[in-house]
Parts: C-alpha cells; sequence; structure tokens
C-alpha cells in the first residue's frame, strides 16, 4: 500500500508539473500551418492542349509561372459523361460526381419537381444589385459540400470565401454553401450582382467597383489583334465559314465590333471578348482588398473563374485566331493577378490551383479539312426519333418527358401504366437510334454494368447518373459529332477532347515537378483538403494527388 500511495503521489507531482508548464498560444498563429490565402482559378472550356500550343507566346508570369515553378497533372481527365459548366465547377470544388452531388448538368429534369431545373436557379432568392431576375440563384440544388465549405467548417466560420465569375454557376457552385458571397456579371446593367441568399444588399466595395463603369468602356471599343497578324501561327486564317460571328455582325472576323443586343442585355456581347476576362480580373483584385482577403492568420479562399474563354470557343473553335488571342490576352490577366496577389499577400504565402470545367471538340468544318470524321447533328432529330418509336411500338402517349445533355428521360408513369418494362423501352429506343447517323451507342443508365463499354465510359457512366435527375438513356456520338449548329462547336461528352483538362498547383507547399500519371477532376478537392490539414468534401469520390501533396 505504501509503494500505491508513492506511485499516485509523484504521479500527482508530475502531472502538476505539466500543468503548470506554459502551452503554446495559438491566438495569433496559423495552426495548423496553411497559406493565407487559396485561389482557385477555373478557365471556362480551356483544354490541356492550349498550355504547349501557346506556350512559346506566353508571358513568363501567367500560364508559364504555374508550369515552371508549380507541378502540372498532365494527364487530368473528367471522370463522368456530362463534361459542362455547371457540373464541372461542382465537382472541382467538391470532388464528386453528378451521381451523388445532382448536378448532372446545367439544365435537366427533376423528376420531384416535374420540370426542367437550372442548376443554381432559386426561386426563393431576388436579385442584389441589379433591376432583373438575374440574381434569383443559390447553390440549393448542390447536395454535397464544396473545399470552400470545408474551409468555412474548419475555421468555425472565421475563413472568408468569395466566388467570382461572369457566369452564376461559375461563381455560386465553387463558392459553396457557406460562401461570404458570391457575384456574378448582370448583361442587362452591366452590374456584379448577388442574391438575397447571401446578403440583403451589396457591399460598399461592389458598389465602389460598380460605379467605375468598366462595361460602357469596353463597349466603346473594339476587340482587334493584340500582336501582328503573321505571329498568329497556332491557328487557321482568320476568314472561315464555320465559325459564329458576334450578336450584330455579318462576318466572324476582326475586329469586332460590340453591338448592343435586344431584349435588354446591352453588355452580354462583352461576355464573348477578352473584355470579359478583364473585368473577371478586375472584380477578383477588388474583392482581395475589399473583403481584405489573405490579411490575418486564417486562410481564406478566392474561387474565380474565367467565363469568356467558353463564349469564344463556342463561336470561333479551337483553331482560331480569335482563340489564341483571347489564350494570349488571358494570360497577362493571370501574370498581373499573381503580380497583385505577390505585392499584397506575399509570394508564398498563397497557394493557386488552376484547371477547367470541360473542354471542347474541334469544329467539325475544320476537321473535315484534315478528313477527321466529324458533323453535327441538329437539334431536336435524336428526341423526336426516340419518340417516334416509342408510340410505334407501343402506341401514343407521353414517353419522353425531356430529351437533354444526350439523355432520355422516360415518362415512368406511362410505362407502369401500360405494363412496358424498362429493358423493352430500351430495345426499342436503342433499335431506332442506331440507324441514326453519328450515334455509336444508346446506354441503359439502369443497367450499366451490363454495357459492352470501355472500363473509363463505364466508369463515367456510373458516375454521372442521378435517378431523380438523369435521364434513363444516354445517347452516345460518334467522336468529332455533337448536337448543335453548323457554325461553331460545343462539348459535353466522354472523349479526351471534352475530359482532358489543365491542372496545375502553384505556390506555398508546391514544389515544382509534374506527371504523366492519370489524375481525376475528384482529386483536386481532397488534394487541397489534405495540403490545409482539413476534412475533404462530403461526396468526394477521389483521392489526394500524392506527387503534389509530398
Amino acid at each position: 500500500m505504501r509503494g500505491l500511495f508513492a506511485a499516485l503521489f509523484l504521479l500527482f507531482i508530475r502531472s502538476g508539473q505539466l500543468s503548470a508548464q506554459p502551452q503554446p498560444s495559438t491566438s495569433n498563429a496559423r495552426f495548423p500551418n496553411r497559406p493565407k490565402l487559396v485561389v482557385g482559378i477555373v478557365v471556362d472550356q480551356m483544354r490541356y492542349d492550349y498550355l504547349y500550343r501557346y506556350y512559346d507566346k506566353f508571358t513568363t508570369g501567367g500560364f508559364r509561372r504555374m508550369m515552371d515553378e508549380g507541378f502540372n497533372c498532365r494527364n487530368n481527365h473528367y471522370h463522368y459523361a456530362a463534361t459542362y459548366t455547371g457540373p464541372g465547377h461542382t465537382h472541382i470544388y467538391t470532388g464528386s460526381a453528378p451521381a451523388l452531388s445532382g448536378i448532372v448538368g446545367n439544365d435537366f429534369y427533376d423528376r420531384n419537381l416535374g420540370r426542367l431545373l437550372y442548376c443554381t436557379e432559386d426561386t426563393t432568392v431576388s436579385t442584389v444589385g441589379g433591376t432583373g431576375p438575374a440574381g434569383k440563384m443559390s447553390p440549393r440544388t448542390m447536395l454535397v459540400t464544396t473545399i470552400t465549405d470545408q474551409l468555412k467548417l474548419a475555421t468555425e466560420g472565421r475563413a472568408k470565401v468569395v466566388g467570382v465569375a461572369l457566369k452564376d454557376r461559375g461563381a455560386i457552385l465553387p463558392a459553396g454553401h457557406a460562401a461570404n458571397g458570391a457575384y456574378w456579371f448582370d448583361s442587362k446593367d452591366g452590374n456584379w450582382i448577388t442574391s438575397t441568399f447571401y446578403m440583403q444588399e451589396l457591399p460598399k466595395w461592389v458598389n465602389d467597383f460598380n460605379k467605375r463603369r468598366l462595361p460602357e468602356q469596353f463597349m466603346a471599343q473594339k476587340w482587334e489583334f493584340s500582336r501582328p497578324l503573321n505571329q498568329y501561327t497556332a491557328s487557321t486564317t482568320d476568314d472561315q465559314p464555320y465559325e459564329a460571328p458576334l450578336p450584330g455582325e455579318s462576318k466572324a472576323v476582326f475586329p469586332h465590333e460590340f453591338i448592343a443586343t435586344t431584349g435588354g442585355l446591352r453588355y452580354e456581347v462583352l461576355r464573348a471578348t477578352p473584355y470579359g476576362d478583364v473585368l473577371s480580373k478586375e472584380f477578383a483584385l477588388a474583392a482581395i482588398k475589399g473583403e481584405q482577403l489573405g490579411a490575418d492568420n486564417v486562410t481564406d479562399f478566392l474561387a474565380l473563374s474565367f467565363s469568356s474563354p467558353d463564349y469564344i470557343g463556342h463561336a470561333f473553335g479551337t483553331h482560331a485566331i480569335e482563340t489564341e488571342d483571347n489564350y494570349l490576352r488571358l494570360d497577362r490577366q493571370l501574370a498581373d493577378l499573381f503580380a497583385q496577389l505577390d505585392a499584397t499577400i506575399g509570394k508564398g504565402n498563397y497557394l493557386a490551383f488552376l484547371s477547367a470545367d470541360h473542354g471542347v471538340a474541334d469544329v467539325p468544318g475544320f476537321s473535315q479539312v484534315y478528313r477527321i470524321p466529324a458533323n453535327v447533328k441538329p437539334y431536336g432529330v435524336v428526341g423526336e426519333v426516340a419518340k417516334a418509336a416509342l408510340e410505334k411500338a407501343f402506341g401514343s402517349g407521353n414517353w419522353i418527358l425531356a430529351y437533354m445533355n444526350q439523355q432520355v428521360y422516360l415518362n415512368h408513369s406511362l410505362l407502369a401504366e401500360k405494363k412496358i418494362a424498362m429493358g423493352d423501352a430500351y430495345e426499342t429506343v436503342k433499335r431506332a437510334l442506331l440507324n441514326q447517323p453519328g450515334v455509336i451507342n444508346v446506354i441503359n443508365f439502369h443497367q450499366v454494368t451490363a454495357q459492352a463499354l470501355p472500363e473509363v465510359q463505364m466508369e463515367m457512366m456510373r458516375n454521372v447518373f442521378h435517378p431523380n435527375r438523369s435521364g434513363d438513356f444516354y445517347v452516345m456520338f460518334q467522336s468529332g459529332w455533337f448536337e448543335g449548329r453548323n457554325k461553331g462547336t460545343t462539348h459535353g461528352t466522354t472523349y479526351a477532347y471534352d475530359t482532358h483538362v489543365p491542372l496545375l498547383f502553384y505556390g506555398w507547399g508546391i514544389k515544382h515537378g509534374q506527371t504523366v500519371r492519370r489524375t481525376k477532376i475528384a482529386d483536386i478537392a481532397p488534394t487541397l483538403a489534405a495540403l490545409l490539414g482539413i476534412l475533404e468534401p462530403s461526396g468526394t469520390i477521389g483521392n489526394p494527388i500524392e506527387e503534389v501533396v509530398n
């Protein structure tokens, strides 16, 4: 007993000594060690090969700075069959897939609502900062958390999170549910706006920025060559019949004059010019200053998306002088952004990453010059053929509720009423569509594992299917084919030109290097979580990229 009391007495003394020792204070220190600011950059419609096609013409301060000093994941791909803007921004920041996030397209049919739904629409909120309905948006449709949400949770709400993009979905979805604010451009008034989901009135710094009236200044200018014409060696000649002119123009050639569109959207044309990127960068810099991002010891997050490359790419295509000129100009905007961050936050104190929400197909008219199989299928044909086949087989009725995102949404209630099995409907639609030029396969989402597909496409199909928001059948087009118009191009397939996008990490905690190991968009958010020492988003299915984290 004496030995036991002696041991307890000794333990008591030691514990007292330990408790008496001064403990490290975390009130003025970042713990765990984190950057002051994370800057997520999404370039809308940037295909991977642009990094190298324009490399020699880039400055050393923009794209090349990230490539030459940061880490380059050179074989980075999308992991689901819906390469569109809304899903792309969502899954860069969630590490998830449409099957879990619910963001299966920019627009989709929601079976619970019984109608089409836009990915960020919210009828319960109102516009803040504008006079139109463009602000009736929020992230409520997204069913999982983002890396920005997780940073908010990890810091007990002290981290500031701001989303910025011309497109509402490019600002809202990355910023997440818990953001301090998300801001997007209103083509009606030329203002940056938000919604009552975030606040009741714009901060002073946003009002001050809007008072600068930069859109008005840009509308008075032209989009002209930024360098001598003979230096655009990565592009075709300017006048191509398969390029789409800007609104009000008769031909898609330089110089481009800005003609206000009808319907009150005076500033809409600016989106399809390099001035859209200038607006986005200038507003992002105003946000950094106005919100004091990176100014204290709690990590903040700026989610910045450059939307103009998408508008320009859709109209002019992948090999147009307009596309090359825009990327050279965007490179200078990135260089200015990084220079400002160096001056205000400090080089090495911020972490930046850059990716894209999807790639893009070459314009079929361009591909055909090189005898590459490619063509355009007019909108509506697939849906009408599927509808006619079902009516012929099973009688008249509203068999198809919607056709979008290459997906056929069947009327389940009518199938049950007529006692038609899903498999029978599938075989009927498949037989009809495989006779259509450009259709290479029709996938039954309800039996994906039974399909004869390469493993990569199999994974993409599994990852895109959400029972309440996806269609029943996916119509797979031949490589180089898409639904649309005869001018310009688009995206949305499972082919490499739509799935292979850049992924660059730069700054705090990042060593220079590269990998050609296949990485996925779903890996970005868990990689950021590992770097920041926080929990990954709730719907994450990716893994940290070890080469980046290590």
